[in-house]
């Protein structure tokens, strides 16, 4: 099994232009070591092909190519067909796309490949809005998030909408395997990159990669927030495979959601009252989680 110890040390995604503290370089950056130099990576209009295509740099040191905003997954399928008719078989043809790209623009595209069980690593990393081109809610911008488009004033309390489920819906597709993932505990993520690797047919890992711009928090506390996300239980780390729901990781008991909440700048117009209602909304999550799953 591979750790921070047996880990390639090799670089494939370096001198990028991405923000301080910035989730998802790190999340590009640890996938592309677990895959290693003859993955294949697709990614496109988002915050990873904006600070790693910079004429004439190019920060990854493997193949990579930027799609169409909605064609993430119709592109890695190309990719995959034109290995296959020159006898590739060693690649890993590997997606990265943010929320936005993901379960907004991209799904269609997505749910075609799941259906078809092309033989691709799709990776979502989600830093809840869309980030890239100002701070825009996306359908997996938690409730009561302030974006540019749902902002937070006297009149307004930022997002109104729960977060898609993406996770499920993806799972929904009877995919070979999915799983959830946050860079605050990259061992998971690292265990669950390499497992899928292993898997034939579509796999889907949508991986928890805060934005300190975004989100309004420190640029050293990324991956300190992003653990605390999963232990506050507001994120739940699980794999489907096999026609079955599985937790990775279960909390004894859960952290502060107050303190997770109050710490970003997205949050801090909300109420103790607003508070409460992600807490209820939570254990009832759990609730189903625990009499349901493995």
């Amino acid at each position: 099994m591979l750790n921070a110890k047996t880990l390639c040390e090799e670089e494939f995604f370096y001198g990028h232009k991405a923000c301080a503290g910035c989730g998802g370089s790190l999340a590009v950056r640890i996938a592309l070591k677990v895959l290693g130099e003859k993955a294949v990576a697709v990614l496109p209009a988002g915050c990873m092909s904006a600070v790693g295509f910079n004429y004439p740099q190019l920060c990854f040191s493997n193949n990579a190519i930027i799609s169409t905003f909605a064609g993430t997954a119709s592109m890695m399928t190309g990719i995959l067909a034109g290995l296959e008719a020159r006898g590739i078989k060693d690649a890993t043809v590997v997606g990265f796309a943010g929320d936005g790209g993901t379960a907004d623009i991209g799904i269609q595209a997505l749910s075609g490949a799941i259906d078809r069980n092309d033989n691709v690593l799709y990776i979502c990393y989600d830093n809840e809005a869309y980030m890239n081109t100002g701070i825009q809610k996306s359908s997996l911008t938690p409730f009561g998030a302030s974006t540019t488009t749902t902002p937070a004033g006297k009149n307004v309390r930022g997002n109104l909408r729960q977060k898609k489920n993406l996770f499920e819906i993806i799972a929904a597709h009877d995919i070979p395997y999915a799983a959830t993932a946050s860079i605050g505990y990259i061992q998971d993520f690292i265990n669950k990159v390499e497992k899928a690797s292993h898997i034939q047919g579509t796999k889907f890992i949508h991986v928890i990669a805060p934005c300190p711009t975004g989100w309004g928090v420190k640029v050293d506390e990324t991956v300190e927030v992003a653990k605390e996300i999963v232990d506050t239980g507001l994120l739940y780390l699980a794999e489907y495979e096999n026609g079955k729901f599985r937790l990775t990781h279960k909390p004894k008991d859960f952290s502060d959601v107050g303190h997770y909440i109050k710490r970003q700048a997205r949050f801090r117009h909300l109420t103790d009252e607003d508070i409460s209602l992600i807490v209820e909304g939570r254990d009832k999550k759990w609730e189903k989680i625990l009499k349901e799953w493995d």
